[in-house]
């Protein structure tokens, strides 16, 4: 019984609830890194890998440190403070181990560290008093569902740049249209799991 409430979460925080789509969250990196399928592909790993760690450390910090001292109006200082020092841990192995790709995400690789989404995670987590393995499952699902619309957006944008789009539409404009249709598809998952 627990397994499957858990595959429903994943679902919900990936498809369902997918925090670009439904939640129009994240969107300077996913508009950013979404110009070339190598891009996205690696912010999507090094998205997930930091959603997914930050959740779980966010959570026990939560739960043993900052409940018990009372600390909870601190919760988006501190959220952000474990998300700054994974993504600077990111940061320094990405440029150690892949340094074409860290000068391909440029900024965008900083900027996770401020990103909606993954500060908008740990507050869920809050929100909803998940446990820790609910906290891990909606951080992965929430990082896959953000790596699944930035390689749709990327596919689609490679295929952009081979058409014939009018000249006020290049660029952005025709960006934002895509993402309204994307968007607009992905609310035919809404009905699937009643939450």
């Amino acid at each position: 019984m627990e397994f499957s409430k858990l595959f429903e979460l994943f679902i919900a925080a990936s498809l369902i609830n997918n925090f670009v789509f439904t939640r129009y969250l994240g969107l300077c990196i996913f508009f950013g890194v979404t110009r070339k399928m190598e891009t996205a592909i690696g912010m999507s790993v090094t998205f997930t890998s930091v959603m997914v760690i930050s959740a779980a450390l966010n959570w026990v910090i939560y739960k043993f440190i900052m409940t018990p001292l009372g600390l909870g109006f601190l919760e988006i200082v501190i959220f952000i403070g474990v998300v700054a020092g994974f993504v600077q841990a990111a940061d320094t192995i990405m440029k150690k181990v892949s340094p074409g790709l860290y000068y391909k995400l440029g900024i965008y690789l900083a900027l996770i560290t401020t990103n909606c989404i993954i500060l908008a995670v740990p507050l869920v987590n809050v929100a909803e008093s998940y446990n820790f393995i609910q906290s891990i499952v909606f951080g992965l699902g929430s990082g896959i569902g953000f790596s699944i619309a930035m390689i749709i957006m990327a596919s689609i944008r490679e295929k952009l740049e081979l058409a014939n789009v009018p000249r006020s539409f290049q660029g952005l404009p025709i960006s934002f249209i895509l993402t309204g249709l994307i968007a607009l598809a992905f609310l035919g998952f809404s009905g699937l799991i009643k939450l």
